[in-house]
């Protein structure tokens, strides 16, 4: 077993340490990204999920990204080919995202310094409910093992999202059932 193997194993145990310590979606996937960006040695990674109408993808998590680069215009499913690739269930590589026509922001990619992408699906069941994607500061190829780990963080954390929303749910319906309880009691 080669040193990088150990660091994807601990990398995964962190993101599961972590989606088992806290049912906050946003700092949940801020760790979850942290992880990744430290295993792999990367750039910078980001979560993006699906908006309700499923017409964009909106930012969950980003580590390693400037500010000017997170803030460069929603990623419209319409005009993104590689995000509705994705989003399909597939996983993309692209080797260089600052020439790739499927890519909506090369421009802004070439500013950023950032040269290869990997996206991977958030699969829930059989439906993405957003992609994970590794940002690479040089043409790079990733390896099976890196795949591999990446599409288990990207399930792991489609689990956490709907672990949380579940939790959610349960909390607003017992306080709905609680509210109602207190204005029976009360007549």
């Amino acid at each position: 077993m080669k040193g990088k193997d150990v660091d994807y194993f601990v990398a995964l145990y962190d993101v599961a340490k972590v989606i088992n310590a806290s049912l906050e979606p946003s700092k949940v996937l801020e760790k979850i990204v942290q992880s990744v960006v430290r295993a792999m040695g990367v750039k910078a990674g980001s979560i993006r999920l699906l908006d309700s109408r499923e017409r964009m993808l909106v930012l969950g998590a980003a580590h390693g990204l400037s500010r000017g680069y997170i803030r460069k215009g929603p990623i419209l499913i319409e005009e993104s080919g590689v995000d509705r690739k994705a989003l399909k269930g597939k996983i993309i590589w692209i080797e260089n995202v600052q020439t790739d026509k499927d890519f909506q922001y090369g421009g802004k990619a070439k500013t950023e310094g950032i040269k290869s992408v990997l996206f991977v699906p958030l699969m829930l069941e059989k439906k993405a409910i957003g992609v994970l994607r590794v940002y690479a500061d040089r043409v790079r190829k990733f390896r099976d093992d890196e795949i591999l780990f990446l599409k288990a963080v990207a399930n792991l954390s489609a689990i956490a999202l709907d672990k949380a929303h579940m939790h959610e749910t349960l909390k607003t319906r017992c306080d709905l059932m609680a509210e109602h309880k207190y204005r029976i009691d009360d007549n």
